[in-house]
């Protein structure tokens, strides 16, 4: 093996993009020390994003309080830009809205906000930014943006004219207008590039509330709240603008998030592991590869839905370069993995069974080691039969 490209999301709650590569790396040199290693640190639009894009510019890190899921001041930090265009923001939500901000018992997407984001979008915009990156993902919320609109100067309120405060996924069924008076106009001029990682709608079937809030502490009477809540701002948003968001691909990103942006700030959604691929000139730097190892945490059938591991299989099986995925879990039939167009596809531990287990599977040093002898397993297998392929 001469040359061999990691090219894998973070494993969420674990190991950044950046981790993942050094542990993968470990277990090639192990047994290939002379191989070209070249690891791309990458995101689809969740966490690891930020950097991932940062990387490919020169930029300056501004660090500020904001407020996280349940109303705690945080520490966050963004990356601005400058060129002769003036000044862009690259904002991850992750920072101040992401679930892995939160303690297990404190998850609860009725009371979760995205507030914190919509403050890291004014300070920046404060700053003179008028172009802004930002990527969803990771988030333990499902409040449809609200909480960022919030923040930004939007104002809802009720069938009786009262102002609706602390705007969270419970009063999403409360809001009967929107006043948008106070935003700046030139905040709603500015332009949004909307980097996502799914393409889920808004509400429905295969929507933000029945796909995602389940992961981010949702019970089945809170789904059907939520879901209630969703559908009920996605009518106003439809007589107040025209958009139907339950047919927007992408618009229940983050529990939402996506679909207020799009609708509120004519944010531009785009396929994150396509924007960051692009960014880091992916098809030039697989030619000639060997191999292209790419995973996430947890791989199932959204990874199918335009997740960094399915685009980097795309790209890198238009050039004929086989495909390893590995995930801390995977949960996919025996069908789905043989029909997928990997080569494999390997959890790199036995699914845990009990909550010590799970604590010690997301363990960051053994999440590390269990990717390093997963590479070393796998390697020589597929070095032998890599010439039939």
């Amino acid at each position: 093996m001469k040359k061999i490209v990691i090219a894998s999301d973070s494993f969420k709650g674990s190991l950044s993009s950046a981790e993942v590569a050094e542990a993968a790396a470990d277990g090639i040199r192990s047994i290939y020390p002379a191989c070209e290693i070249i690891s791309l640190v990458l995101g689809d639009g969740g966490e690891g994003t930020c950097n991932a894009i940062a990387d490919t510019m020169t930029c300056e890190w501004v660090s500020i309080s904001a407020k996280d899921p349940i109303g705690r001041d945080c520490n966050v930090r963004y990356a601005l830009h400058t060129d002769s265009e003036g000044l862009t923001a690259i904002i991850e939500m992750a920072q101040a809205s992401g679930i892995t901000l939160l303690a297990s018992e404190e998850l609860d997407p009725l009371k979760t906000s995205t507030f914190g984001t919509g403050q890291m979008i004014l300070d920046a915009f404060e700053r003179g930014c008028r172009r802004f990156i930002i990527g969803l993902g990771g988030s333990a919320t499902n409040d449809g943006g609200t909480g960022m609109l919030e923040a930004l100067g939007f104002r809802f309120m009720d069938r009786t004219g009262r102002l609706i405060s602390g705007c969270c996924g419970q009063k999403l069924h409360e809001i009967t207008s929107i006043d948008t008076s106070m935003v700046a106009e030139e905040l709603l001029s500015s332009s949004f590039t909307v980097v996502c990682d799914v393409e889920t709608p808004f509400y429905g079937k295969q929507g933000a509330t029945r796909v995602f809030a389940p992961q981010k502490g949702a019970s089945a009477s809170d789904i059907e709240n939520l879901e209630s809540g969703m559908q009920s701002f996605a009518s106003i948003v439809m007589s107040k603008y025209g958009i139907d968001l339950g047919k927007t691909e992408g618009s229940g990103a983050a529990g939402g998030t996506g679909g207020a942006l799009y609708a509120f700030l004519n944010g531009k959604l785009r396929k994150g592991a396509d924007l960051i691929l692009d960014a880091v000139r992916f098809e030039e730097i697989i030619e000639n590869a060997d191999l292209v190892i790419t995973g996430e945490g947890r791989i199932d059938s959204q990874t199918f839905r335009g997740k960094l591991p399915s685009r980097v299989l795309n790209r890198a099986d238009r050039k004929g370069i086989p495909v390893l995925a590995i995930g801390g879990l995977i949960d996919l039939s025996d069908e789905a993995i043989g029909n997928s167009d990997f080569v494999s596809i390997f959890a790199i531990q036995p699914t845990p069974a009990s909550p010590e287990e799970l604590a010690s599977a997301m363990n960051p040093s053994t999440t590390a080691e269990n990717i390093r002898n997963t590479i070393i397993n796998y390697l020589p297998h597929f070095d032998k039969t890599r010439d039939s392929l």
